[in-house]
């Protein structure tokens, strides 16, 4: 079971890995997988450095060639002071139609590995947005005729949203636990 994070989202996830302490590729990847554990497997590691330079070349973070006395000299990726704002904002984004549940579990590990964050605070955010679209999409229902394919609809958009309520607060379970 692999994965992929594409685009703007793993530049995010990066940065927020960046904002606990400088770091060099490999040392991101291992980080993924082990936030990500049998999901993070399949993670390409060639994905982390390619967003490592697409990262510095937008200035959201710079890199430092480390020497090292037995192996070839690495670059170690820190953030700048736009690659922290960046991170700040993303990780107080509500957008969750964009937002799949690995990334949303990563944004929460990152936000507490980088101290930006507070992964309860985000997720009762979250709970709290998705709670006003349960709210509309419930009203919306009752004024749509019986059999009709929009209530259909509207129907699947509820039970979509009433199960990431559910999967919320089993991620406030978790992290609530895990910074006691």
């Amino acid at each position: 079971m692999g994965l992929t994070v594409k685009g703007s989202p793993m530049q995010d996830i990066v940065l927020a890995l960046l904002a606990k302490e400088p770091s060099h590729g490999y040392e991101l990847r291992a980080r993924l997988c082990e936030t990500l554990g049998p999901l993070g497997e399949g993670l390409n590691g060639g994905q982390i450095y390619v967003t490592l330079r697409r990262l510095e070349k937008a200035g959201l973070a710079h890199a430092r060639v480390v020497g090292q006395i037995d192996r070839p000299d690495r670059k170690v990726y820190e953030l700048t002071l736009a690659g922290r704002d960046r991170v700040t904002a993303w990780l107080g984004e509500l957008d969750w139609e964009r937002a799949a549940p690995t990334e949303f579990h990563l944004k929460l590990a990152a936000a507490a590995a980088s101290g930006l964050g507070d992964p309860v605070a985000i997720v009762e955010a979250q709970r709290s947005e998705l709670l006003r679209r349960l709210a509309g999409a419930q009203r919306t229902v009752l004024s749509q005729p019986d059999g009709s394919g929009a209530g259909l609809l509207l129907e699947g958009a509820i039970l979509r949203l009433q199960a990431d309520l559910r999967w919320l607060d089993a991620c406030e379970t978790h992290w609530t636990k895990s910074t006691t």
